[in-house]
Protein backbone atom coordinates (compact mmCIF):
# COMPACT_ATOMS: atom_id res chain seq x y z
CA UNK A 1 0.00 0.00 0.00
CA UNK A 2 3.02 2.36 1.51
CA UNK A 3 4.14 1.82 -2.21
CA UNK A 4 1.37 2.70 -4.54
CA UNK A 5 1.11 5.80 -2.49
CA UNK A 6 4.64 6.70 -3.30
CA UNK A 7 3.93 6.34 -6.64
CA UNK A 8 1.14 8.48 -6.69
CA UNK A 9 2.91 11.18 -5.53
CA UNK A 10 5.82 10.43 -7.52
CA UNK A 11 3.38 11.00 -10.50
CA UNK A 12 1.57 14.02 -9.41
CA UNK A 13 5.19 15.65 -9.03
CA UNK A 14 5.97 14.60 -12.18
CA UNK A 15 2.74 16.38 -14.28
CA UNK A 16 3.73 19.23 -12.05
CA UNK A 17 6.62 19.72 -13.13
CA UNK A 18 6.11 19.00 -16.56
CA UNK A 19 3.62 21.82 -16.79
CA UNK A 20 5.96 24.21 -15.06
CA UNK A 21 8.65 23.78 -17.60
CA UNK A 22 6.23 24.52 -20.93
CA UNK A 23 8.02 27.30 -22.37
CA UNK A 24 6.07 30.21 -23.17
CA UNK A 25 5.19 30.89 -26.18
CA UNK A 26 7.83 32.91 -28.54
CA UNK A 27 6.55 36.64 -28.88
CA UNK A 28 7.58 37.70 -32.37
CA UNK A 29 9.64 40.97 -32.80
CA UNK A 30 7.65 43.52 -34.58
CA UNK A 31 7.87 43.76 -38.58
CA UNK A 32 7.80 46.99 -40.40
CA UNK A 33 4.63 48.13 -42.39
CA UNK A 34 4.16 46.54 -45.26
CA UNK A 35 4.13 47.09 -48.59
CA UNK A 36 5.26 50.68 -47.94
CA UNK A 37 6.84 53.50 -50.30
CA UNK A 38 6.96 57.25 -50.40
CA UNK A 39 5.02 59.82 -48.69
CA UNK A 40 5.25 62.11 -51.98
CA UNK A 41 5.04 60.84 -55.73
CA UNK A 42 8.35 60.36 -57.90
CA UNK A 43 11.30 59.38 -56.29
CA UNK A 44 11.82 62.35 -53.96
CA UNK A 45 14.97 64.32 -53.04
CA UNK A 46 15.90 64.33 -49.51
CA UNK A 47 17.45 67.41 -48.53
CA UNK A 48 18.26 66.06 -44.61
CA UNK A 49 18.59 62.90 -43.53
CA UNK A 50 18.21 61.12 -40.20
CA UNK A 51 20.08 62.09 -37.55
CA UNK A 52 19.32 60.84 -34.02
CA UNK A 53 20.12 62.50 -30.79
CA UNK A 54 22.56 60.97 -28.48
CA UNK A 55 19.94 61.63 -25.87
CA UNK A 56 15.88 62.04 -25.73
CA UNK A 57 15.91 65.35 -25.03
CA UNK A 58 19.30 66.47 -27.00
CA UNK A 59 18.69 68.23 -30.64
CA UNK A 60 18.87 66.13 -33.37
CA UNK A 61 17.06 65.19 -36.58
CA UNK A 62 14.35 62.50 -35.96
CA UNK A 63 13.08 61.94 -39.50
CA UNK A 64 14.16 63.13 -42.87
CA UNK A 65 13.37 66.10 -44.72
CA UNK A 66 11.86 65.68 -48.81
CA UNK A 67 11.84 68.43 -50.75
CA UNK A 68 8.36 69.54 -52.04
CA UNK A 69 6.42 72.24 -52.74
CA UNK A 70 3.92 74.28 -51.03
CA UNK A 71 0.06 72.14 -52.03
CA UNK A 72 1.73 68.73 -52.54
CA UNK A 73 -0.27 65.54 -52.51
CA UNK A 74 1.09 64.15 -49.29
CA UNK A 75 0.56 60.11 -49.26
CA UNK A 76 0.16 57.59 -46.56
CA UNK A 77 3.63 55.44 -46.59
CA UNK A 78 1.63 52.63 -45.58
CA UNK A 79 -1.91 51.46 -44.74
CA UNK A 80 -3.15 51.94 -41.27
CA UNK A 81 -5.27 54.31 -39.08
CA UNK A 82 -4.75 57.94 -38.84
CA UNK A 83 -4.08 58.60 -35.09
CA UNK A 84 -3.86 62.31 -35.31
CA UNK A 85 -4.75 65.21 -37.73
CA UNK A 86 -4.91 68.54 -36.18
CA UNK A 87 -1.30 71.09 -35.09
CA UNK A 88 1.22 70.76 -32.76
CA UNK A 89 3.03 73.85 -31.53
CA UNK A 90 1.41 76.13 -34.66
CA UNK A 91 2.53 73.33 -37.15
CA UNK A 92 0.16 70.77 -39.02
CA UNK A 93 0.30 67.22 -38.58
CA UNK A 94 -0.40 63.53 -39.47
CA UNK A 95 0.04 60.74 -37.81
CA UNK A 96 -0.92 57.09 -38.95
CA UNK A 97 -0.77 54.55 -36.79
CA UNK A 98 0.57 50.56 -38.49
CA UNK A 99 0.73 48.38 -35.41
CA UNK A 100 3.96 48.57 -33.74
CA UNK A 101 4.88 51.73 -35.73
CA UNK A 102 3.58 55.23 -36.28
CA UNK A 103 4.78 57.60 -39.22
CA UNK A 104 4.42 61.03 -39.17
CA UNK A 105 4.19 63.91 -41.52
CA UNK A 106 4.55 67.67 -40.86
CA UNK A 107 3.52 70.36 -42.16
CA UNK A 108 0.59 68.39 -43.32
CA UNK A 109 -3.28 69.77 -44.16
CA UNK A 110 -4.89 66.87 -43.56
CA UNK A 111 -7.75 65.88 -45.63
CA UNK A 112 -8.49 62.65 -43.38
CA UNK A 113 -9.98 62.25 -40.24
CA UNK A 114 -8.58 60.30 -36.99
CA UNK A 115 -9.82 57.13 -36.58
CA UNK A 116 -9.87 56.82 -40.85
CA UNK A 117 -8.43 53.83 -42.23
CA UNK A 118 -6.10 54.83 -45.44
CA UNK A 119 -4.21 52.80 -47.53
CA UNK A 120 -0.94 52.74 -49.10
CA UNK A 121 -0.61 55.87 -51.88
CA UNK A 122 -3.51 57.44 -50.45
CA UNK A 123 -3.78 61.21 -50.34
CA UNK A 124 -3.86 62.05 -46.52
CA UNK A 125 -3.37 65.90 -47.42
CA UNK A 126 -1.37 68.44 -48.78
CA UNK A 127 2.27 70.50 -47.72
CA UNK A 128 1.71 73.17 -45.88
CA UNK A 129 3.56 75.83 -44.25
CA UNK A 130 4.90 76.46 -40.34
CA UNK A 131 7.44 73.37 -40.79
CA UNK A 132 11.25 73.54 -39.54
CA UNK A 133 12.56 74.22 -42.84
CA UNK A 134 11.38 75.67 -46.47
CA UNK A 135 9.58 73.30 -49.55
CA UNK A 136 10.09 70.29 -47.60
CA UNK A 137 7.72 67.85 -46.03
CA UNK A 138 9.39 66.28 -42.88
CA UNK A 139 8.60 62.60 -42.51
CA UNK A 140 9.02 60.88 -39.42
CA UNK A 141 8.93 56.72 -38.12
CA UNK A 142 8.36 55.71 -34.75
CA UNK A 143 8.19 52.21 -32.70
CA UNK A 144 7.17 53.34 -29.95
CA UNK A 145 9.54 55.70 -28.11
CA UNK A 146 12.05 55.10 -30.29
CA UNK A 147 12.64 56.94 -33.40
CA UNK A 148 13.61 55.63 -36.45
CA UNK A 149 14.71 56.26 -40.40
CA UNK A 150 11.82 56.58 -42.25
CA UNK A 151 14.25 55.43 -45.11
CA UNK A 152 14.25 51.89 -43.61
CA UNK A 153 10.39 51.60 -45.29
CA UNK A 154 11.79 51.26 -48.71
CA UNK A 155 13.65 48.27 -48.24
CA UNK A 156 10.08 46.79 -46.89
CA UNK A 157 8.52 44.32 -48.48
CA UNK A 158 6.80 41.45 -46.56
CA UNK A 159 8.14 42.83 -42.94
CA UNK A 160 11.98 41.54 -43.85
CA UNK A 161 14.49 44.52 -45.27
CA UNK A 162 15.80 44.26 -48.77
CA UNK A 163 18.03 46.04 -51.37
CA UNK A 164 16.27 49.61 -52.40
CA UNK A 165 14.72 49.47 -55.62
CA UNK A 166 17.19 50.93 -58.34
CA UNK A 167 15.10 54.25 -59.32
CA UNK A 168 15.31 54.98 -55.57
CA UNK A 169 19.06 54.26 -54.84
CA UNK A 170 20.46 57.67 -55.89
CA UNK A 171 18.50 59.28 -53.95
CA UNK A 172 19.56 57.05 -50.78
CA UNK A 173 23.05 57.72 -51.64
CA UNK A 174 22.44 61.77 -51.76
CA UNK A 175 20.88 61.19 -48.51
CA UNK A 176 24.00 59.17 -46.87
CA UNK A 177 26.48 61.36 -48.08
CA UNK A 178 24.47 64.47 -47.15
CA UNK A 179 24.35 62.69 -44.08
CA UNK A 180 27.99 61.66 -44.06
CA UNK A 181 29.16 65.31 -44.15
CA UNK A 182 26.93 66.94 -42.11
CA UNK A 183 28.68 63.90 -38.98
CA UNK A 184 31.86 64.55 -40.45
CA UNK A 185 32.62 67.74 -41.98
CA UNK A 186 36.28 68.73 -42.18
CA UNK A 187 36.10 72.03 -40.03
CA UNK A 188 34.27 70.74 -37.13
CA UNK A 189 37.32 67.91 -37.05
CA UNK A 190 39.72 70.32 -37.31
CA UNK A 191 38.37 72.69 -34.50
CA UNK A 192 38.71 69.85 -32.74
CA UNK A 193 41.77 68.38 -33.36
CA UNK A 194 42.84 71.94 -33.04
CA UNK A 195 41.54 72.82 -29.14
CA UNK A 196 41.56 69.01 -27.99
CA UNK A 197 44.77 67.37 -29.31
CA UNK A 198 45.39 64.02 -31.70
CA UNK A 199 43.43 60.94 -31.42
CA UNK A 200 44.65 58.83 -28.52
CA UNK A 201 45.78 61.83 -26.38
CA UNK A 202 42.42 62.08 -24.17
CA UNK A 203 42.76 59.30 -21.83
CA UNK A 204 39.95 56.88 -23.66
CA UNK A 205 40.12 53.43 -23.52
CA UNK A 206 38.54 51.04 -26.10
CA UNK A 207 35.80 49.63 -24.96
CA UNK A 208 36.73 46.01 -26.02
CA UNK A 209 39.88 44.58 -26.94
CA UNK A 210 39.23 43.34 -30.52
CA UNK A 211 39.75 45.08 -33.52
CA UNK A 212 37.43 47.18 -35.58
CA UNK A 213 36.11 45.36 -38.42
CA UNK A 214 34.04 48.35 -39.34
CA UNK A 215 35.25 51.78 -39.66
CA UNK A 216 32.94 55.22 -39.80
CA UNK A 217 32.06 56.32 -42.87
CA UNK A 218 30.24 55.28 -46.05
CA UNK A 219 29.25 51.51 -46.54
CA UNK A 220 26.80 48.93 -47.69
CA UNK A 221 24.64 47.68 -44.70
CA UNK A 222 25.23 44.24 -44.22
CA UNK A 223 21.73 43.82 -43.41
CA UNK A 224 20.09 46.40 -45.48
CA UNK A 225 22.04 46.25 -48.43
CA UNK A 226 22.37 50.14 -49.08
CA UNK A 227 24.59 52.47 -49.27
CA UNK A 228 24.61 54.64 -46.01
CA UNK A 229 26.61 56.22 -43.63
CA UNK A 230 27.89 53.63 -40.85
CA UNK A 231 27.69 56.18 -37.76
CA UNK A 232 29.87 54.37 -35.42
CA UNK A 233 32.98 52.14 -35.39
CA UNK A 234 32.12 47.78 -35.13
CA UNK A 235 34.60 46.37 -32.92
CA UNK A 236 34.95 42.62 -33.20
CA UNK A 237 34.29 40.15 -29.98
CA UNK A 238 32.53 37.14 -29.01
CA UNK A 239 29.02 37.46 -27.37
CA UNK A 240 29.62 37.64 -23.46
CA UNK A 241 32.46 39.53 -23.89
CA UNK A 242 32.98 42.70 -21.33
CA UNK A 243 32.55 45.65 -22.31
CA UNK A 244 34.16 48.70 -20.49
CA UNK A 245 33.50 52.32 -19.69
CA UNK A 246 36.35 54.28 -22.17
CA UNK A 247 35.84 57.01 -19.61
CA UNK A 248 34.45 57.86 -16.20
CA UNK A 249 31.04 59.25 -16.63
CA UNK A 250 27.38 59.01 -15.94
CA UNK A 251 24.63 57.08 -17.69
CA UNK A 252 22.23 58.91 -19.10
CA UNK A 253 19.68 57.04 -21.04
CA UNK A 254 19.51 52.99 -21.48
CA UNK A 255 16.91 51.75 -24.24
CA UNK A 256 15.96 49.49 -26.47
CA UNK A 257 15.88 49.72 -30.75
CA UNK A 258 14.96 47.75 -33.24
CA UNK A 259 17.81 48.76 -35.34
CA UNK A 260 20.62 49.23 -32.95
CA UNK A 261 19.43 46.83 -30.09
CA UNK A 262 20.30 47.00 -26.71
CA UNK A 263 21.58 50.69 -26.29
CA UNK A 264 23.41 52.47 -23.64
CA UNK A 265 24.84 56.29 -23.62
CA UNK A 266 27.22 58.09 -21.14
CA UNK A 267 27.87 61.42 -20.36
CA UNK A 268 31.88 62.04 -19.96
CA UNK A 269 31.53 65.81 -19.58
CA UNK A 270 33.90 68.42 -20.41
CA UNK A 271 37.03 66.68 -22.17
CA UNK A 272 40.15 68.66 -22.79
CA UNK A 273 37.30 71.53 -23.73
CA UNK A 274 35.07 68.98 -25.28
CA UNK A 275 31.79 67.75 -24.79
CA UNK A 276 32.24 64.26 -25.08
CA UNK A 277 29.13 61.57 -25.01
CA UNK A 278 29.87 58.39 -25.75
CA UNK A 279 26.65 55.16 -26.81
CA UNK A 280 26.92 51.77 -26.94
CA UNK A 281 25.28 49.67 -29.04
CA UNK A 282 23.63 45.91 -30.13
CA UNK A 283 24.92 44.35 -26.79
CA UNK A 284 23.45 41.24 -24.60
CA UNK A 285 22.89 43.15 -21.87
CA UNK A 286 23.95 46.32 -19.47
CA UNK A 287 25.36 46.72 -15.89
CA UNK A 288 24.72 49.77 -15.20
CA UNK A 289 21.71 52.07 -15.18
CA UNK A 290 20.32 55.60 -15.94
CA UNK A 291 22.13 57.83 -13.73
CA UNK A 292 24.78 55.61 -12.19
CA UNK A 293 28.29 57.10 -12.23
CA UNK A 294 30.90 54.57 -13.87
CA UNK A 295 34.63 55.31 -13.57
CA UNK A 296 37.11 54.40 -16.59
CA UNK A 297 38.06 50.63 -17.36
CA UNK A 298 34.74 49.42 -15.45
CA UNK A 299 32.47 46.74 -17.22
CA UNK A 300 29.09 48.45 -18.18
CA UNK A 301 27.56 45.28 -20.26
CA UNK A 302 28.29 42.48 -22.02
CA UNK A 303 28.90 42.29 -26.18
CA UNK A 304 25.56 40.60 -28.03
CA UNK A 305 24.10 40.85 -31.37
CA UNK A 306 20.86 42.62 -30.49
CA UNK A 307 18.58 44.52 -33.21
CA UNK A 308 20.07 44.77 -37.18
CA UNK A 309 23.11 42.87 -36.42
CA UNK A 310 24.94 39.90 -38.34
CA UNK A 311 27.27 38.62 -35.68
CA UNK A 312 28.36 39.51 -32.29
CA UNK A 313 30.24 42.81 -31.58
CA UNK A 314 29.96 45.94 -30.51
CA UNK A 315 28.77 49.22 -32.32
CA UNK A 316 30.60 52.18 -30.37
CA UNK A 317 29.30 56.16 -31.38
CA UNK A 318 30.85 59.23 -30.10
CA UNK A 319 29.54 62.63 -30.54
CA UNK A 320 31.62 65.46 -29.82
CA UNK A 321 30.16 68.93 -28.35
CA UNK A 322 27.06 67.29 -30.14
CA UNK A 323 28.27 66.37 -33.09
CA UNK A 324 28.06 62.58 -33.83
CA UNK A 325 31.88 61.89 -34.82
CA UNK A 326 34.39 58.79 -35.73
CA UNK A 327 34.93 57.07 -33.04
CA UNK A 328 38.49 57.10 -33.89
CA UNK A 329 39.18 60.29 -34.42
CA UNK A 330 39.39 60.51 -30.68
CA UNK A 331 40.01 57.16 -29.05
Amino acid sequence: MRAAQILRVAVFVAVCLSVLIVPAPAVAAPTLPTPAGWPLRGAPVVQRGFAPPALAWSSGHRGVDLVAKPGEAILAAASGTVAFAGSIAGKPVVSIDHGSFRTTYEPAVSSVQVGERVALGQVIGVLGAGGHCRGCLHWGLREGRSYLDPLLLLGSRDGRLRLVAESQREVVKREARARALAAASGSQAGAIMNSAGRPGSHGFLHPVAGAVTSAFGMRLHPVLKIWKLHDGADFAAACGTAIRAPYAGVVTRASFSSAYGNRLFVSHGSVDGVRVQTGFNHAARYLVRPGQRVSRGQVIGEVGSTGLSTGCHLHLMIWLNGRLSNPMSWL
